[in-house]
């Protein structure tokens, strides 16, 4: 089945309200997303109720500025998809139910579609064909490392037991003091630290285990900063250092468990996605790795590698290529994964 009329996603997962119109099978025709930082930066996080709540407010002028600068009417429309999952059931009602509506307006296909296989195939975004390779996404809400056979086939080879990648970064960031979104924070402040001036734990490396766990080196953050107990210009001074030595303990195992995975499952195609993927660090040593392996590697725009809807929409061409469609009774899976 050649599916060729213009698609129009919604992702709603977290505290970005997106929307996307692709036409198939890689011609993005408009992408837009309006982030609630500044809102969730007061509470130092994300709080599921004022997401939604948020996502009330501007999903539906979204879904209309996205037709008119696509210069489109919604009957030119051949599809409509939400994210159904994983994320915030709040803010997930909100897309699912709005994209369900239209569909049944426009009596048009809908779609779901799972948020992390949005990420898994973002750095081939375009690509008519998925190669088999090994993904690692990399986020606040996920740290996974997923060998993608194809668009629709996954195999989950480690997860994270605790806190994602991303959210350590947050959390850390908030015992030091730094304004959420941390992970920026630190990224920004270790370009000038020494990464090998404190050395803070690095968990599960032992041999075989694919698995994450970032709790333990929060907790070892917290009980360093109460030992140490800095004055607050001592803190400013020291605060690179320890930016720096956070991220080698969080990058390091991300790129160890990259390197053991791929040559378990005898990869050499490594895409990664996800926030964290714009991590300086994060990029640098795999680019390292990968020229030494003579790997290829892959990451997204970095505009799609943070929650959107054109990762949603791209994902979603590959089962509506495949003849798949959704009931709109269809519920939200706020714990839905992919690969298992």
């Amino acid at each position: 089945m050649t599916f060729s009329k213009p698609i129009l996603a919604i992702e709603s997962s977290c505290d970005e309200t997106a929307v996307a119109i692709l036409r198939p099978p890689d011609q993005l025709i408009t992408s837009l997303v309006a982030s609630q930082i500044e809102i969730h930066a007061r509470f130092g996080g994300v709080v599921p109720e004022v997401a939604s709540r948020n996502h009330l407010l501007a999903i539906d002028p979204l879904f209309r500025r996205a037709l008119s600068e696509a210069g489109m009417k919604p009957e030119e429309l051949g599809a409509i998809i939400a994210t159904a999952g994983p994320g915030l059931a709040p803010a997930l009602l909100v897309g699912a139910s709005f994209a369900k509506g239209v569909a049944l307006g426009l009596q048009i296909p809908y779609l779901a579609v799972n948020h992390l296989e949005g990420h898994l195939l973002s750095p081939f975004f375009g690509n008519e064909k998925i190669p088999r390779h090994l993904a690692l996404l990399v986020s606040g809400g996920h740290t996974q490392l997923t060998e993608v056979v194809r668009a629709g086939e996954y195999r989950l080879l480690g997860a994270t037991t605790d806190d994602a990648a991303g959210e350590a970064f947050d959390k850390i960031a908030k015992l030091l003091g730094l304004p959420y979104p941390g992970g920026i924070e630190i990224d920004r402040l270790a370009r000038e630290g020494d990464p090998h001036r404190f050395q803070f734990p690095k968990a599960f490396l032992e041999k075989g285990n694919l698995n994450f766990s970032f709790s333990g080196l929060k907790t070892s953050i917290r009980y360093f900063l109460e030992k140490e107990n800095f004055s607050e210009e001592e803190l400013k001074k020291v605060l690179p250092d320890l930016c720096a030595s956070v991220q080698e303990a969080i990058v390091g195992v991300l790129v160890e468990k990259t390197r053991r995975a791929a040559e378990q499952e005898q990869l050499d195609i490594i895409g990664v996605s996800g926030g964290v993927a714009c991590n300086s660090a994060l990029r640098a040593q795999l680019q390292e790795l990968c020229q030494k392996k003579g790997w290829q590697l892959y990451f997204p725009p970095v505009s799609l590698a943070t929650d959107n809807a054109a990762m949603i929409a791209f994902a979603a061409m590959h089962h509506l290529q495949a003849g798949e469609q959704s009931s709109v009774i269809q519920e939200i899976v706020p714990q839905w994964q992919v690969g298992k």
